[in-house]
């Protein structure tokens, strides 16, 4: 006698999503269930391709159902639908997700960690899109390796620039070379609006959007004026960087800004020669800022010469040395971004869309 549906169901109960603390059934992630003797066959479909867990739950739904009689085989699809936050009017329809990278202060490598959280995410298969909203500074063009291109125009909207897999838009690429800007208050959130309704962003699951530092005039637009998902802290293991790092955090709070995590760069040095790892500076880490303002951890990146290196050859650190640990841990920590997204899409009451099983 062949197993049934609803036994499969029930099995996949005992299946739990770790970030959104629900199982995979009441989640409406199980879909396509199809039995066929001994031989089950479905579809789960998580809510980002980057789902840090998705080996996890792939394993674990596997187990559940061959532990039934009557099974012999189990082959199970892994896919992911990004969840959005549905918002009307906004400036940005097309973007599932836009997500702020913020720093309290500059020299944290904010930008850095921006771009190569970018890219983690397209590798995943998410489709991503950068904007440069650091208008007194507008570095990512540099770092990109496209700072002589310009982009066109269509319809009376910005066509972005797209390079490694993600559509990029900075006032950068509107200058001209080693031009300064000056700008007052109120030009700045018309700068920060323009690079938001004015571009054809298109459909995509994440922009992430680099702000400059410190808590001023573009990151108070940006969060009145873009329909964030929410806002990751970029900071550094020194007592100043933490301390004003604290501070973002406490503004973009007052603005009902949801908080995603911190973001620790420049951690521990691993030696290329011995293997030992070192800690270079000796203020507050990124996990404990993270315990102090009660907002979560997402990852370090380790200090690497080689990230510097590839920011000044115009390509992102996680492309030219994607087998280095800072590598690694760009992909970790956009997972666990992409995780947190999920679950402030899920809990402000964003049902998972499909037929379901």
């Amino acid at each position: 006698m062949s197993v049934t549906r609803d036994e499969v169901l029930e099995a996949l109960r005992s299946v739990v999503d770790p970030d959104l603390h629900r199982d995979i059934v009441s989640l409406n992630f199980v879909k396509n269930v199809e039995i066929s003797g001994g031989d089950v066959s479905l579809t789960i479909e998580l809510t980002t391709p980057a789902c840090p867990v998705k080996e996890q739950l792939k394993s674990q739904a596997e187990e559940a159902i061959l532990a039934l009689a009557g099974v012999a085989e189990v082959q199970i699809e892994m896919t992911a639908q990004v969840r959005e936050r549905a918002e009307p009017g906004d400036l940005i329809p097309g973007v599932k997700h836009a997500i702020a990278i913020a720093s309290g202060k500059g020299g944290v490598g904010k930008s850095t960690v921006t771009i190569n959280l970018a890219i983690a995410l397209a590798e995943s298969g998410a489709r991503v899109g950068l904007m440069d909203a650091d208008v007194y500074g507008p570095s990512i063009p540099l770092m990109m390796g496209c700072v002589d291109e310009r982009p066109l125009t269509s319809g009376g909207k910005i066509i972005p620039i797209e390079k490694y897999g993600l559509k990029m838009m900075s006032l950068g690429l509107l200058l001209e070379d080693g031009q300064a800007v000056l700008w007052r208050g109120p030009m700045v959130a018309g700068t920060v609006k323009q690079l938001l309704a004015d571009v054809d962003w298109g459909d995509l699951d994440y922009l992430l959007v680099d702000l400059p530092p410190g808590t001023g005039d573009a990151p108070m637009s940006l969060a009145q004026l873009a329909p964030l998902t929410g806002v990751v802290i970029v900071t550094t293991p020194h007592q100043v960087a933490a301390n004003i790092a604290g501070k973002s955090v406490q503004l973009f709070r007052r603005l009902n800004t949801a908080i995603l995590g911190v973001v620790e760069n420049m951690a521990g040095f691993t030696c290329p020669n011995c293997g030992e790892t070192s800690r270079i500076f000796a203020g507050m880490t990124g996990n404990e800022l993270a315990i102090k303002t009660g907002v979560p951890f997402l990852g370090s990146v380790p200090l690497d010469p080689m990230v510097s290196k590839a920011s000044e050859d115009g390509v992102p650190s996680i492309l030219a040395y994607p087998e280095r640990q800072q590598a690694r841990e760009f992909r970790a920590i956009a997972g666990q971004l992409a995780a947190q997204a999920s679950v402030i899409a899920m809990t402000r009451g964003q049902e998972p869309v499909g037929a379901g099983v």
